[in-house]
């Protein structure tokens, strides 16, 4: 979850605002960046703390739960105002 405490949080403001800088300076959402960024951290991590199924099943489960706390967090709202918008699909 990506809910660590705020002073745990500064270490990374800097590199973050960067990071979102050079993100943000495009036309559309620059996915090929994104997952570069994504890619190199994980494998670094791998690097450092060792290839191996247990390492990997852990930074697969950080992936999938940042995925789905996305999903949760951002577009479940817009979804939901969407079935207001133009009606239920489900239960109309």
């Amino acid at each position: 979850m990506p809910y660590i405490k705020p002073e745990d949080r500064l270490k990374y403001e800097h590199h973050l605002m960067s990071i979102k800088a050079g993100l943000t300076n495009h036309e559309e959402i620059p996915v090929g960046e994104l997952n570069y960024l994504i890619s190199t951290m994980i494998a670094e991590l791998l690097e450092n703390f060792g290839l191996n199924y247990s390492n990997g099943n852990k930074l697969i489960g950080v992936l999938e739960c940042a995925k789905l706390e996305l999903y949760r967090r951002m577009l479940t709202p817009y979804e939901n105002q969407k079935i207001i918008d133009n009606g239920d699909v489900y239960y109309d």
